[in-house]
C-alpha cells in the first residue's frame, strides 16, 4: 500500500503548514485551485501532502489519505462490497488523477488512480 495524497484539512492552513515546514525541513508551495486551493508538498518515495481549509461551511477539519490503486472502479467496487459507504465517486481532476472518498468505521478513506 501506499499514499498518494495525504489530505489535511484545517482552518489555520499557514500554522499547520508552519509546523510541518518546521518539523520536517519540507517546503509548501502557494495554493493549487483544482486541489481546493491546498498547499502541497512532497513525500518522501513520492505522493505529496496538500493542507487545505474546508470548502463549504459545512465541512470539518480531517486527516484523509488517499491510497495509491491501479484501478479506482474495482477498487469503489470492493469497499463498497466490504461496508464502505461512497462520499465521493471517482472523479477526474486534470493533471493529478482520479480520487474517490468512502466512509467506513467513523473515518474518511480515499483511493487514488495515476
Amino acid at each position: 500500500m501506499k499514499i498518494q495524497y495525504f489530505e489535511i484539512v484545517t482552518k489555520d492552513v499557514g500554522a499547520v503548514c508552519a509546523a510541518y515546514a518546521a518539523a520536517h525541513k519540507v517546503q509548501f508551495g502557494e495554493p493549487v485551485a483544482g486541489l481546493g486551493n491546498a498547499r502541497t508538498a512532497a513525500l518522501a518515495g513520492g505522493g505529496f501532502v496538500g493542507v487545505r481549509a474546508p470548502l463549504r461551511a459545512t465541512e470539518e477539519p480531517v486527516v484523509r489519505p488517499y491510497w495509491l490503486v491501479d484501478d479506482i472502479a474495482a477498487a469503489v467496487a470492493a469497499v463498497v462490497q466490504a461496508g464502505g459507504e461512497l462520499a465521493v465517486p471517482p472523479m477526474e481532476i486534470p493533471g493529478h488523477g482520479t480520487f474517490a472518498i468512502y466512509l467506513q468505521g467513523g473515518n474518511d478513506h480515499g483511493l487514488w488512480q495515476l
